[in-house]
């Protein structure tokens, strides 16, 4: 993802920048240098002046309170408390004194997006080695007022201390003088601590978490909670096509009887997001919410009205079968060969249903016209996509649009693309005062960026002495990045056209294979028909259901155990020995967990009609792999189907474990979410919308359906990486595996259902 990170002018290179510490009024500040060279300001002039750019990382207040600030999303992952805990472990401060601010979407702050996993593993080396500058400005300042040089001072939990005689953070920043650059090559020189130096991260490490108080005490402040003055109420009338759809007329002659109603707008939207768009305005929700209820909207509609759940499997199952279609993603030796040589080969074709992402807070904004700028209130896990958009729709330069910070509640990734935006900005301008929109959850439901059906087509190729010598995996599904980031999208390796990175992560899988090939699809029906969105665990939660549900079938149709069998593929060599820093290892920690996963569960007593089943992923993506072997315990109940989920394993090597809670937590998030897909959520498109738009027919993982969970994460000292969508994408796999362990029914269709079971067992 680095790469794709350095297309953007906002990005922050840091081979270019140095870093500044200066005194301001606040106190200490610590930032970013504009330029390594030609800077002609000193530190303390530029702070003084906030002659910097793109990002404060934090400041020190004159009693010594350390104020981090944080340019990311919070939505339930606590990630201002891992970040903070990145910066005061090599800043040596005192966690009690550390607390922190989410920030607003000044450009100054750069590039800023939420997902991917990607927040801790891309902040982990500049939030550290912003601590460790400041730790080092610190120590020099403090030990001038020592007496002593700095080599002979050390920082410890807010001190500098000195042989016998120590002056706190707070004595030195009231009467220290700071104004100390670091240039690009001693920021480069900074060394991260070891893990036996470390004091607020790793394993071992257990401190109180600082965005958890607000959210148990009730004064947290979500998207939805969020007012402004004079502003009214507004609800969307979601379109019967999401694109295509044009509005003839309106009646709102019974929507005029609603205590309350204001009128209504039909939209027109610059960015084109928008198409056929109506939304209600009233002086409250209620009333909003009943006079969409009343309006009449007459249609011209799109050319998807028509489309249903089928024909887009139907159309994902003619591309998979094809070898014309689609872009190569991998493509290592010789596939053609090996199926031309083979005495055998065998097939299976995996598919998974219409999912969505039912966050719990409906989506919402809050839009305002202050001055010349336009202001909006609203949680957006990537503002750096939302804003360009949202410039264009209202016609005005991006710098006179900025996104205020709210908790989220529930991203999942809806909350990437801010499209839901654009209906509330849109109408203030129209009616030229503030506008509070909020969507039912039927709206934010047909409104959703659904998870793409998907197809996959796998083939495994034997050779004449019966061994396993090809892999190919075909797999087809609508392309999230392709619509809302098409900037991100790399080129094949066959050079036949662009590949959305997301839509085909987990083909590149760390299996050594002599012959692999992955082709990733765009299904363009279901492309035109909604936006596909990114969901938790992205192309990888789909991919890879399908790769490793057939890593089994090889390993049986072999004969071998298919532990062993994974096992013997994950010898680290070559490319699959990984690189520094983000995969130090490769292919041999992930053989790693799967050898302690299996120690775990070897003793195991099952009952009748009960298996275990294994999967291993590296997710989020090879750039950032965080290594998961995973093994479900399940029950079939041969009469009726159903697949009881007794306990679900997960051994996790995510390197330096940065904050053991939360990664904890986000485990435990991502297994159930992971058991969610695999046994119950599922939607269907009909006439070209989604046919459930609430919980009373689309049916997540219910309390009575918990699994157990043991989750054992690896001791290491290893660069972290992102946790908060790997552990989603082994469930599935691991529980069709356990299933043909216990009854022997080979199921291929996510999510899996009693009636795939009970169909198989009757004939």
């Amino acid at each position: 993802m680095k790469k794709l990170f350095q297309k953007k002018k906002e990005t922050v290179d840091l081979n270019r920048r140095s870093f500044m510490v200066g005194s301001a009024s606040a106190g200490l500040i610590m930032a970013f240098a504009p330029t390594l060279v030609s800077f002609d300001l000193s530190a303390a002039e530029a702070v003084s002046q906030e002659a910097f750019s793109p990002t404060i990382w934090w400041h020190m207040t004159p009693n010594g309170d350390v104020i981090i600030n944080i340019a990311k999303a919070e939505m339930g992952q606590h990630i201002g408390t891992a970040l903070a805990r990145i910066v005061a472990d090599e800043l040596e401060c005192d966690w009690d004194k550390v607390s922190i601010e989410y920030v607003d979407t000044d450009k100054k702050w750069g590039f800023m997006v939420t997902g991917g996993s990607w927040s801790v593993f891309q902040s982990f080396k500049p939030l550290s080695q912003a601590g460790a500058a400041g730790r080092i400005a610190l120590i020099e300042a403090g030990a001038k007022l020592l007496g002593v040089k700095p080599g002979s001072a050390r920082a410890e939990k807010g001190r500098v201390i000195a042989g016998s005689n120590s002056v706190t953070y707070a004595e030195i920043v009231q009467k220290g003088k700071f104004n100390r650059t670091f240039s690009a090559d001693e920021i480069a020189a900074l060394a991260i601590k070891p893990a036996n130096k470390r004091h607020l991260t790793g394993l071992n490490q257990d401190f109180k978490a600082l965005d958890i108080p607000t959210k148990t005490n009730g004064t947290a402040v979500y998207g939805i909670d969020a007012e402004v003055e004079g502003m009214v109420y507004a609800r969307p009338v979601i379109p019967p096509t999401r694109y295509g759809s044009e509005v003839r007329k309106v009646d709102d002659s019974k929507s005029k009887k609603v205590n309350g109603y204001l009128g209504y707008e039909i939209l027109k939207d610059p960015s084109d997001t928008l198409q056929g768009w109506v939304v209600v305005y009233a002086k409250n929700y209620p009333a909003a919410i009943k006079a969409v209820d009343l309006i009449k909207v007459d249609y011209k509609k799109g050319e998807t009205a028509s489309v249903s759940e089928a024909d887009i499997q139907a159309e994902g199952k003619r591309l998979v079968s094809s070898d014309s279609t689609g872009t190569l993603f991998v493509d290592e030796g010789d596939v053609a060969k090996a199926r031309i040589e083979a005495k055998e080969s065998i097939e299976g074709l995996y598919t998974t249903d219409t999912a969505n992402h039912f966050q719990l807070e409906p989506l919402n904004a809050v839009a305002e016209f202050k001055g010349d700028t336009w202001y909006v209130h609203t949680g957006n896990q990537w503002p750096s996509l939302t804003l360009p958009v949202l410039a264009k729709a209202l016609e005005v330069p991006q710098e006179k649009v900025v996104i205020k910070p709210y908790y989220l509640g529930g991203g999942f990734g809806r909350r990437l693309y801010g499209d839901w935006i654009i209906p509330a900005v849109l109408t203030a301008k129209a009616i030229g005062r503030p506008v509070k929109l909020v969507f039912t959850r039927a709206d934010d439901s047909l409104f959703d960026q659904s998870r793409s059906a998907s197809t996959s087509l796998l083939k495994a190729s034997f050779d004449k002495e019966g061994n396993f010598s090809g892999l190919e995996q075909a797999f087809a599904a609508g392309w999230p990045t392709k619509t809302m980031a098409p900037d991100f999208m790399p080129p094949g390796v066959d050079g036949k056209g662009k590949v959305d990175p997301f839509s085909a992560s987990g083909a590149d899988h760390w299996y050594s294979m002599v012959n692999h090939r992955a082709r990733a699809i765009n299904n363009e029906l279901a492309q035109k028909t909604f936006t596909p969105g990114w969901l938790r665990s992205v192309g990888q939660g789909w991919i890879v259901w399908g790769l490793e549900s057939f890593i089994d079938e090889i390993a049986h149709k072999l004969g071998k155990d298919p532990v062993q069998f994974r096992l013997d593929m994950l010898d680290g060599k070559g490319k699959q020995a990984g690189k520094a820093p983000e995969s130090v290892g490769g292919a041999k920690r992930l053989r790693n967990t799967l050898e302690v996963l299996a120690k775990k569960v070897v003793n195991i007593k099952l009952g009748k009609d009960e298996g275990i089943g294994f999967a291993v992923s590296a997710g989020q993506e090879r750039t950032m792999p965080a290594w998961i072997a995973t093994a479900a315990h399940v029950h079939v109940n041969r009469q009726t189907g159903k697949i009881t989920l007794k306990k679900l394993y997960a051994v996790v090597d995510g390197g330096l474990i940065i904050h053991p809670n939360g990664a904890l937590a986000q485990i435990e998030g991502s297994l159930l979410w992971g058991a969610s897909l695999a046994l119950f959520e599922s939607n269907a498109y009909h006439n070209g919308q989604v046919r459930s738009t609430n919980f009373n027919t689309y049916l997540p993982l219910r309390m009575n359906d918990m699994p157990e969970m043991d989750i054992e994460f690896v001791d290491s000292d290893e660069f972290p990486v992102g946790l908060g969508e790997p552990g989603v994408i082994g469930v599935a796999p691991a529980v069709s595996n356990a299933v043909f362990n216990a009854v022997g029914v080979r199921l291929r269709a996510l999510p899996m259902k009693p009636s795939h079971i009970t169909s198989v067992l009757r004939t």
